[in-house]
């Protein structure tokens, strides 16, 4: 079930509409842009307020880095939150994303599974950590090499989500995603921003039964 649907009326500035139906929203959130609300005044423009202020009933159900771009799913309404986050516990939504990461991933393939933790005192990072860690797991495919900027372009599952997931492990194996101060991508003219985008959802749609296949090409 591919959508074209978009809204009647002008967006709230910045909200791209990907998809709407009765049940739930999708759209694709601009990289810097904070998902949920944080705290103080100045962080209270986000995504969520940006759909609640044309869909008074949409209900987060995940959540993107703020410096992630790419799709967001929404919920329309309680019951449907219930059932697309029971979803997402029960790992019943393909996620996929691009990033492009420093350096040349050899094996055109593979999976990184690495355990990890909150690194309280450096908070908000979070670390591998083989004793107290949760198990964590990331599939990995190359998609393309540029020799010349010495960097590798990667289509990435998370199986399991934690937080930071992606870019603790990439940084694990020594290819951090470019434009990741936090760990250790190189931030550079071009590389302003994370470059790491959710570009795919799927599931099946809990009212309509049918499957449901999202899709965004990332904007770098």
């Amino acid at each position: 079930m591919q959508s074209s649907l978009k809204p009647t009326h002008a967006p709230q500035p910045g909200l791209d509409l990907i998809y709407r139906d009765a049940s739930l929203i999708v759209v694709n959130k601009l990289a810097g842009l904070l998902a949920v609300p944080g705290r103080g005044a100045d962080k209270q423009d986000c995504v969520a307020s940006r759909v609640q202020a044309e869909f008074p009933d949409a209900m987060v159900v995940h959540r993107l880095d703020m410096a992630t771009s790419g799709l967001l799913l929404f919920a329309r309404g309680v019951e449907m939150q219930r059932l697309l986050s029971l979803m997402f516990r029960e790992r019943a939504v393909q996620k996929r994303y691009v990033a492009v990461v420093a350096g040349r991933l050899k094996s055109p393939a593979g999976e990184i599974d690495l355990p990890l933790i909150a690194d309280w005192p450096n908070r908000p990072r979070q670390k591998v950590d083989h004793e107290s860690g949760k198990h964590s797991l990331t599939r990995y495919q190359v998609l393309a090499h540029d020799a010349v900027a010495n960097n590798t372009r990667v289509g990435l599952e998370p199986v399991t989500g934690r937080t930071h997931q992606l870019r603790v492990h990439l940084a694990a194996i020594g290819h951090p995603i470019l434009g990741d101060a936090l760990y250790g991508g190189e931030v550079s003219s071009g590389t302003e921003r994370l470059l790491l985008h959710a570009s795919m959802l799927g599931f099946i749609h809990p009212f309509s039964a049918e499957p449901l296949s999202l899709a965004s090409d990332p904007p770098f």
